[in-house]
């Protein structure tokens, strides 16, 4: 009966050594869960990116006026017979 209560005693520390400071410890898993929830944010950041990218590209694709809305925003560019007026402060 002693050595079965030895053999128990051994199997506990050896668990708990290996729970602490072995290969999977708590702090390490702690890491890595850290580590994969700002993985998560990112990817969820980076979905609504892409999703934003795909609705703009849509709408350039579909219709004339985000081309041209784009075209007098970012280019500063103006249609036929239309007068541009700049206002300097």
């Amino acid at each position: 009966m002693k050595l079965l209560i030895i053999l128990v005693f051994f199997i506990t520390i050896n668990l708990q050594y290996r729970l602490w400071f072995g290969d999977a410890n708590n702090e390490l898993i702690q890491s890595y869960e850290r580590r994969l929830s700002e993985l998560q944010q990112q990817v969820k950041t980076l979905k609504q990116q892409n999703i934003a990218l795909y609705a703009e590209v849509k709408d350039l694709r579909k219709g004339e006026e985000a081309l041209e809305e784009r075209a007098r925003y970012e280019l500063g560019m103006i249609r036929e017979n239309e007068t541009f007026f700049q206002i300097l402060e």
